[in-house]
């Protein structure tokens, strides 16, 4: 890598967020890995654990928002060693109850729940953080390399859960992923960041609230990136969690779904450091192209005779999808009023999850009714379409990267001001 995609680690506190992020990643992975077999272990069954998935996933989703108001009040730093300390104390109960024999299945939801709630107050947050933590000019690396940093780990983290499982079990796994949210704790401690501008006096919490919505509103390529998101997690996420290890299973066996979801990690580090060199002008009208590309794992699922091709299909989805993250997230960064970043983040969050679950629990009952086949199809043809028609939106297609050049003693946290397409 050339000094320029590294530039932004020359700065203390990016090396602590990108450190406390990267080390969470790690941890985040192992748990539903460890979660999964830990259900099974009790006895559940396929449905308990989606049960158990959905509780953990609806409470992020649920407290996200709150979480992106108290972002642009508080200090975001303390958010994240706050949000950190309390999962790793949260998580090392889980872990007691598993090691001890205690744990049962409703004690895992319940746990999972509160885990999801303190995990999501932070999310904004730590989105909204990296603009504070380097100069302007070195925006647009940090956000590349704090993007390849934490898929790099979360790979890791996968695989790690599997071998953690097998050799010493889900308790001492889910243990780690503890270990983790402390170390990270440590990390977000350490921060020292400007604070917040504000424009005058803060109203209620609502009235927060309000003000992140209409921001949002006001950028057209955020409303319908947003919108286009909700499409996507509402038909593939049962696609690859429901129907690929169905499809992808049956036909060239179970080790061949994992080794689909490794290509499929594959395509992020891949675009992450693609990332780290190429920078367009007009970020988001390429990185809409590229998200296209996320239609190619259901249709190969679909249609192909052979792996190899299913494969490349999984590594051009995570390619694509990777590349978009990176430009939607510095578009945001350059693009969004710094006082109202995390609560922007929080309205991207609820807005690309919230409707998941639905997602998880249809996709069974219409793929057994139209076929797993032509389900799949459905899938790839709306990602695929939703993906090319928010380019008939002028603010998608012309917003332009700012690339600001980087002047002598400029500090971290001094950036622009926010301008809408």
């Amino acid at each position: 890598m050339r000094d320029e995609q590294l530039a932004p680690l020359r700065h203390r506190d990016f090396r602590l967020l990108v450190g406390g992020t990267t080390i969470s990643a790690l941890g985040n992975a192992i748990t539903p890995v460890a979660l999964a077999f830990a259900v099974l272990d009790l006895g559940g069954s396929a449905t308990d654990l989606g049960l158990v998935v959905a509780a953990y996933a609806a409470a992020e989703v649920v407290t996200a928002l709150f979480g992106g108001v108290l972002g642009d009040r508080v200090p975001r730093q303390l958010m994240l060693e706050g949000s950190s300390a309390a999962c790793a104390v949260s998580q090392a109960v889980l872990a007691v109850l598993l090691v001890g024999g205690w744990a049962t299945l409703p004690l895992l939801a319940v746990v999972g729940v509160v885990n999801g709630c303190l995990g999501a107050l932070a999310q904004p947050s730590s989105s909204a953080l990296t603009r504070q933590t380097v100069p302007e000019g070195l925006l647009a690396p940090a956000v590349a390399l704090r993007g390849l940093m934490q898929t790099s780990a979360m790979v890791v983290g996968y695989a790690v859960g599997g071998v953690l499982v097998a050799a010493v079990g889900a308790g001492w796994a889910i243990a780690v992923d503890a270990a983790t949210f402390a170390l990270a704790a440590v990390c977000f401690a350490g921060l020292r960041v400007p604070p917040l501008r504000t424009d005058g006096p803060r109203g209620s919490m609502l009235a927060d609230l309000g003000d992140g919505w209409r921001e949002v509103a006001r950028h057209s390529w955020l409303v319908l990136l947003i919108g286009q998101a909700l499409l996507y997690h509402l038909f593939y996420g049962g696609a690859q969690g429901v129907l690929g290890p169905i499809v992808v299973g049956e036909e060239f066996g179970r080790t061949a779904w994992g080794v689909a979801l490794g290509s499929l990690m594959a395509g992020f580090v891949v675009g992450g450091m693609v990332c780290l060199r190429w920078r367009p002008r007009r970020m988001l009208l390429v990185g809409t192209l590229l998200l296209s590309l996320t239609a190619a794992f259901p249709l190969s699922m679909a249609l192909s005779p052979t792996l190899p091709l299913v494969l490349l299909g999984a590594f051009a989805h995570g390619f694509g999808l990777q590349v978009f993250d990176v430009f939607w997230q510095l578009a945001i960064q350059e693009n969004v009023a710094e006082d109202k970043l995390a609560r922007v983040y929080s309205f991207d969050l609820v807005g690309s999850f919230v409707a998941r679950p639905v997602g998880l629990a249809l996709t069974g009952p219409v793929a057994a009714a139209v076929g797993l086949d032509a389900w799949l199809l459905v899938v790839a043809a709306v990602i695929w379409c939703s993906s090319l028609l928010t380019l008939l939106a002028p603010g998608v297609r012309r917003l332009e990267r700012r690339g600001p050049t980087l002047v002598a003693g400029s500090e971290p946290g001094h950036t622009a001001g926010h301008a809408s397409p």
